[in-house]
């Protein structure tokens, strides 16, 4: 069997969690802040855990994490 190759997109946005789950950073934080309040740009800013139904679809993407 020949290695797997890790999806190198994948491996830059999710992280392995101490627990075996995957957390992940927020989207719409980039660009047209002004808009924004400033509470929902700090909440923006903490990272959450992938929903339960994606988790299959990350491990399969990051084999050796």
């Amino acid at each position: 069997m020949p290695k797997l190759k890790t999806n190198r997109g994948a491996a830059k946005r999710f992280q392995r969690t101490a627990k075996g789950g995957y957390k992940r950073g927020q989207s719409f934080r980039s660009h047209i802040l002004t808009k924004k309040s400033p509470k929902r740009k700090r909440q923006l800013g903490a990272t959450l855990q992938v929903a339960a139904a994606d988790v299959k679809a990350v491990r399969k993407m990051l084999p050796y994490s």
